[in-house]
């Protein structure tokens, strides 16, 4: 029978838990060996997290997909992801974690674009590698040493403070090293079609439609969608629903004949033979996949 994968909750071992931690990788590999969850099998967690590696290599598993990591590599996770490490003996780093709340509470003075691209793994690559005389390292060293400094005067200001820099830093050098978005404003057209898909996924998935709900024609959304995403708008809502399908049938006891409802499809068999059409499995096969005695 399959188990579901855990969902792994924020749950901070400081006595002043203000939504934020930073737990060393060793420190997780170490639980490897526990009952209750290995983080070298699949989980999903139900917050951020910036995975910043510091020696070593290897490769860790996010939303189905394996990427190579090592040295200075940043790892962008955020909330409802599936993922996975594996552990070398040389590989050093760490998980700077922290709450939705934290997440808004931190970065409501910095513009909705700048934070819809901070943890959009449809935008960018979830791994930024880091220069070696990148200033980043600086800002990160500056953090590490404030977080564990909990009797300073106005901690948790210079934490969101440093933790915004950190990341402003990896935002300047994601301009320079990797394709980057300068118009907002299809950045932003980009956020509300996503938004309106998460929305309305039970009533269409078709391009058509958006097009419509964003007062946009089926034309400017594509090119929009080839621009940023290089794929169609359907492209999109395809992947969108294929991801969605896919953390649903591991995450949950809903039924192929619910989840597919859910999705927009009217006849099981139906959303059965797409799922696949795009991935070469069918949902029983992709549960079994993933089952674990």
């Amino acid at each position: 029978m399959t188990k579901e994968i855990p969902h792994i909750l924020f749950n901070s071992a400081a006595t002043n838990n203000i939504g934020f931690e930073i737990v060393p990788i060793e420190q997780i590999a170490k639980r490897k060996h526990e009952h209750k969850h290995n983080p070298e099998l699949p989980h999903q967690l139900k917050f951020y997290n910036l995975i910043f590696f510091t020696e070593g290599s290897g490769r860790h598993f996010i939303d189905f997909k394996w990427y190579p990591v090592q040295q200075n590599s940043l790892v962008y996770l955020t909330k409802d992801q599936i993922n996975a490490f594996e552990f070398s003996e040389d590989l050093k780093g760490y998980c700077i974690l922290f709450t939705e709340e934290y997440f808004v509470n931190s970065f409501s003075n910095l513009s909705d674009d700048f934070v819809f691209r901070l943890f959009n793994p449809e935008l960018f690559s979830p791994i930024l590698q880091i220069p070696q005389n990148s200033d980043f390292l600086t800002f990160f060293n500056l953090l590490l040493k404030e977080f564990g400094n909990t009797q300073s005067f106005n901690h948790k200001i210079i934490i969101n403070s440093l933790l915004t820099i950190l990341i402003s830093k990896a935002e300047n050098l994601k301009q320079n090293i990797t394709f980057y978005i300068s118009d907002s404003s299809k950045i932003v057209l980009y956020q509300n079609f996503i938004s309106l898909i998460e929305k309305n996924l039970s009533k269409s998935r078709s391009a058509n439609f958006y097009a419509k709900e964003l007062a946009i024609s089926y034309k400017h959304l594509n090119t929009i969608c080839k621009e940023l995403m290089n794929k169609t708008a359907k492209n999109v809502i395809d992947d969108f629903v294929i991801l969605q399908a896919k953390r649903n049938l591991i995450n949950s006891t809903i039924s192929s004949a619910e989840l597919a409802y859910s999705l927009g499809f009217e006849d099981p068999t139906n959303f059965t033979k797409y799922f696949k059409k795009k991935t070469g499995l069918t949902p029983k096969s992709f549960i079994n996949s993933f089952s674990k005695d």
